[in-house]
């Protein structure tokens, strides 16, 4: 079963890969990276440049982990499409970073990591960003 882990780039997201990257060795088991969007904005800070997703990939071939990387765009909430995939895997394991919020800022908007960590089958795995 692997471990699927939602990527962006972004501080939050570097330490999820990270993370996921560290669990995937200790349990020996292969790693799915999602890049996800609605493809919804003109520019969506959440989906990575073609350069950033080279590095990601670079990253985990350095890494000597089995993996897959898919860069998603759909109609649907990258939570929904992080979801869908640990589903279709059977996922061990879901890892997803952590940015800090305001109160207000967690009461306006919904938070892609509530979601998973309120509608995954599995264990989530949800870590902050290493302080710099």
């Amino acid at each position: 079963m692997p471990i699927v882990v939602g990527y962006i780039p972004s501080p939050a997201g570097h330490s999820a890969l990270t993370s996921a990257i560290e669990e995937a060795r200790l349990r020996g088991s292969r790693l799915v990276v999602i890049n996800a969007s609605r493809g919804d904005a003109l520019v969506d800070r959440r989906h990575s440049s073609a350069e950033d997703w080279q590095d990601v990939q670079q990253q985990l071939s350095d890494s000597g982990v089995d993996h897959e990387v898919l860069q998603q765009v759909e109609a649907k909430d990258p939570a929904e499409q992080i979801l869908d995939v640990a589903r279709q895997t059977n996922a061990e394991l879901i890892v997803v970073g952590l940015r800090r919020r305001s109160p207000v800022g967690k009461l306006i908007m919904g938070s892609q990591a509530q979601q998973i960590l309120l509608e995954a089958d599995c264990p989530v795995l949800a870590v902050k960003a290493h302080a710099s």
